[in-house]
């Protein structure tokens, strides 16, 4: 399988920082507006903001005193960490990535969405997470799918 006809576009780009309350002004001067705040697990805390009608970004901070997240910092500093990529199949997608060799890690179901990494140990360096978002998600962040997703409705594979 050469590739996909999924339907897929860019979610968001996650940004790690030591402090949301020291990013957030660079957002805020740049016309970010903030739509979700939330922690993880008491793991990270995410924050969603929207750029114009189409764009979304990121800030993830540390919560806990070890993690994912403050390994990353310390290794990498502030900066890109992830860029999210809507799905309509997230199996279908990675059954494409692995039959050309591209590591997928992580595949988890959740309420609400599935997920998948894609190794950033791949020639563009770049950690992306794969994210098929199903119908009640948005009513689990409380907002519609008119803030929350990118152009107001979520790709769908049907």
């Amino acid at each position: 399988m050469d590739s996909h006809d999924v339907p897929i576009r860019v979610d968001h780009v996650g940004i790690a920082v030591e402090s949301v309350a020291d990013a957030e002004p660079v957002l805020a001067a740049l016309g970010c507006e903030k739509i979700v705040d939330d922690v993880v697990e008491d793991r990270f805390r995410w924050v969603y903001y929207e750029l114009g009608n189409a764009s979304r970004i990121e800030l993830i901070e540390p919560v806990a005193e070890e993690s994912f997240l403050t390994t990353y910092l310390e290794e990498h500093g502030p900066g890109l960490h992830h860029v999210t990529l809507e799905v309509g199949d997230i199996e279908a997608v990675m059954e494409v990535l692995e039959a050309k060799g591209i590591t997928v890690v992580d595949y988890a179901e959740y309420e609400g969405w599935n997920e998948a990494f894609v190794s950033p140990r791949n020639a563009t360096g770049t950690l992306f997470q794969l994210m098929e978002y199903a119908d009640e998600y948005p009513e689990s962040q409380g907002l519609s799918g008119e803030e929350l997703y990118v152009g107001g409705s979520r790709v769908d594979s049907d």
